[in-house]
């Protein structure tokens, strides 16, 4: 048996263990992937994942932005 499907240049996931999808955004608070990007990710070619990896920095913003909350109410009393 060969052992070339282990030496080859994967791209690790950046999954964190906090899977837990955000109600409005759709993507993962932990990694920001989508279900989908989730779902296929052992079927992407390293390309995909390249490329899926490249955009995540500029997803975590979305989920940063907070209208209310103990912040919210403190930043406003105090």
């Amino acid at each position: 048996m060969s052992d070339e499907v282990w030496k080859r240049p994967e791209v690790d996931s950046p999954c964190i263990k906090v899977c837990v999808v955000h109600p409005t955004e759709r993507i993962c608070v932990g990694c920001y992937r989508s279900i989908d990007e989730i779902a296929g990710w052992g079927r992407m070619s390293v390309e995909e994942r390249r490329a899926v990896m490249a955009e995540l920095p500029a997803r975590a913003p979305r989920l940063r932005q907070r209208r209310g909350g103990r912040s919210a109410r403190l930043g406003k009393d105090g």
